[in-house]
């Protein structure tokens, strides 16, 4: 399959994420800034890059950047490593959103957001990894998750 098209996923509102998923095809497409990984397991340093990767105009909005997944943590919301998520930058989420977050200021990671009184859970969508709790303080939400762009190699 050389040089053989990306596969397009936009999410769709107000459905449980591992259904939330249209498969779109690829006209009108533009640049967006892919501004480095996001880990989809252990947070990961924060290491911006300065990369582009083409997404339907669909899928972007004002605030869209683009991050490279890198781990299975979310793989029962159809988020796999290798795919390349389309953020929209929001600095919050509502409880159950998939959400790219920013530990202690310098970790990043990719986890449905759980929050209350008593602090914050990032819940893996992947029975075989556990969440991870920690002070409202230590989480910050940089944007949630609105578009899959999948090699055509990593299609399951």
């Amino acid at each position: 399959m050389l040089n053989a098209a990306p596969h397009y996923l936009q999410r769709l509102p107000n459905l449980p994420m591992a259904q939330a998923w249209r498969t779109i095809a690829p006209e009108a497409l533009i640049e967006v800034p892919l501004l480095g990984q996001v880990s989809a397991g252990l947070p990961i340093e924060a290491c911006p890059g300065t990369d582009y990767i083409r997404a339907p105009a669909r899928m972007v909005r004002r605030n869209t950047y683009a991050l490279q997944v890198c781990g299975d943590s979310m793989i029962d919301c159809q988020i796999h490593d290798g795919d390349v998520i389309i953020i929209e930058r929001q600095e919050s989420a509502e409880n159950g959103e998939t959400a790219v977050v920013m530990i202690n200021d310098r970790e990043v990671t990719l986890k449905k957001l759980y929050i209350d009184r008593d602090g914050v859970r990032l819940q893996p969508a992947n029975d075989a990894m556990a969440p991870i709790y920690l002070k409202n303080a230590d989480v910050r939400v940089l944007g949630l998750v609105m578009g899959v762009v999948r090699q055509p190699d990593r299609l399951n």
